[in-house]
């Protein structure tokens, strides 16, 4: 059907053409009641392409979903295991190391006394003589031995062990500012932090009972009546080692250093210098930490030197006799073996003459060519 369609209910009142001029646009009640009325829903009148939301795919909510489930499993697994290591950590069936202690030092100090008058000359007419001749300069007489493995230590740490019992040597032994007591730095550094304190009493407050003597852990002299004729130390000695239990290691060093004195005070004669001998043989002993850290544990001291008198008191430095002096008449100092407290260490020896030329030959496990003391027992700390 074309054209404009008629009410239901007839044609309007007004003819076409009559006087309503509004007729095209009212509808009679009948047309209103006849009309089907249809509300659009919201999406349907916001049209196909015109969606406030985008809708994911549903492969890809489904990977989102999937992977936050995946982080959250990685770190309850790694919480569970760090909890799991905590646990072994705390309650492990293996027995744990005890933690080593080092002990404290113990010191023998034995003064050498000379015959007769101590003789004298230019520093290297001394150093001619027989044996001294064939003693090496300064830190060049400390060598190693042939290194091999033991049970529990490599060749490196038998090595980095024995390159500090020689540090220990050369500072305490053969440097000048610790030979005249002037630092004690370079030596305190080298020792394990639990023998620091005894360390520092002995050298403030030095003490004839074994375990306080300054000249047990280094050699010093009294600047103010010695002083060096040659800086260039002769020295000769062994060192060797051992393993001593389980995670111990043992070094021994059994040195002979001989110096070159004159007087602090008076004219310099070039001829007017003297030896002083020093035999130092001391026990050091490592563990795992000690050769880590470049430090090390003197376990025992045993020091013989001389020319010096009976009765001079060595704990706190040594008193060396020069040349054309000689030995007082007194003997050791006295000990009373009714009194209490600690006992002292009322020890003397005799000193050979240096310029003998019958000397035996240094062995493994001798004391070594040089200056020694007559003596009938060696006693031991």
């Amino acid at each position: 059907m074309t054209g404009r369609s008629e009410p239901p209910d007839g044609p309007p009142e007004n003819p076409e053409g009559g006087e309503d001029e509004y007729r095209s646009l009212v509808f009679d009640e009948s047309f209103v009641q006849a009309a089907r009325m249809q509300e659009y829903s919201a999406r349907e009148r916001m049209g196909e392409h015109a969606r406030a939301v985008r809708a994911l795919p549903e492969a890809r909510v489904s990977a989102r979903s999937g992977g936050s489930r995946a982080a959250i499993a990685l770190v309850v697994l790694i919480a569970l295991a760090f909890a799991a290591a905590v646990y072994i950590g705390f309650r492990s069936p293996y027995p744990q190391p005890a933690i080593r202690r080092a002990e404290l030092l113990r010191t023998t100090v034995v003064p050498l006394a000379p015959r007769g008058a101590v003789p004298g000359g230019s520093p290297e007419q001394l150093y001619r003589a027989e044996p001294l001749s064939g003693f090496r300069t300064g830190a060049a007489g400390i060598n190693f031995p042939t290194v091999e493995r033991t049970q529990n230590f490599s060749d490196s740490q038998i090595t980095a062990a024995l390159a500090t019992v020689k540090d220990y040597l050369v500072e305490s032994s053969l440097n000048p500012d610790v030979l005249t007591g002037s630092v004690r730095r370079p030596v305190e550094h080298l020792l394990d932090p639990d023998q620091r304190a005894q360390f520092e009493r002995s050298l403030s407050n030095p003490a004839d009972d074994g375990s306080h003597a300054a000249t047990g852990w280094l050699v010093r002299f009294d600047p103010e009546r010695v002083e060096l004729a040659d800086p260039q130390i002769r020295v000769q000695g062994t060192l060797r080692y051992e393993e001593e239990a389980a995670g111990v290691l043992g070094v021994i060093s059994d040195h002979t250093f001989t110096y070159a004195l004159r007087p602090t005070d008076g004219p310099h004669r070039e001829d007017g210098a003297s030896l002083f001998t020093v035999r130092r043989e001391l026990h050091f002993r490592f563990d795992r930490e000690d050769l880590r850290l470049h430090r090390l544990e003197v376990r025992t001291a045993y020091v013989q030197a001389g020319p010096q008198s009976c009765s001079a008191d060595a704990t706190g430095m040594l008193r060396p006799l020069l040349a054309g002096e000689r030995a007082d008449a007194r003997g050791p100092a006295a000990t009373d073996p009714y009194a209490t407290g600690r006992p002292t260490a009322a020890l003397c020896g005799t000193l050979a003459a240096v310029s003998s030329p019958t000397t035996a030959p240094t062995s493994p496990g001798s004391p070594p060519r040089g200056p020694e003391a007559d003596r009938t027992a060696r006693p031991r700390p």
